[in-house]
């Protein structure tokens, strides 16, 4: 039983740099595992936001386009009344 405890020396803890180091390691290699998996999320999402930013945009240029058809609309209105006949409600 001696011999055993004499043929190596015994295995010390981790030092905080070595902890430090492995579980750096570890991080590197979950990543490099689900990197794919993690692109695809991050395409997904990016297509979903641009997809959002882009309805937006043209809803807004939409209604713009319609606000100026109603002012065009007003304008004539205001043409009609002005030729109409003079009374109390309209002078």
């Amino acid at each position: 039983m001696a011999e055993k405890g004499a043929e190596g020396p015994a295995k010390a803890a981790p030092t905080a740099a070595e902890q430090q180091l492995l579980r750096r390691r570890k991080e590197l290699d979950y990543w490099k595992k689900n990197a794919a998996r993690l692109r695809g999320r991050n395409l997904l999402t990016g297509l979903s936001i641009g997809a959002f930013v882009v309805g937006m945009f043209s809803y807004t240029i939409l209604s713009v386009k319609q606000e100026k058809i109603m002012e065009e609309l007003d304008g004539e209105v205001k043409i009609h009344i002005n030729r109409g006949p003079r009374t109390s409600a309209n002078s």
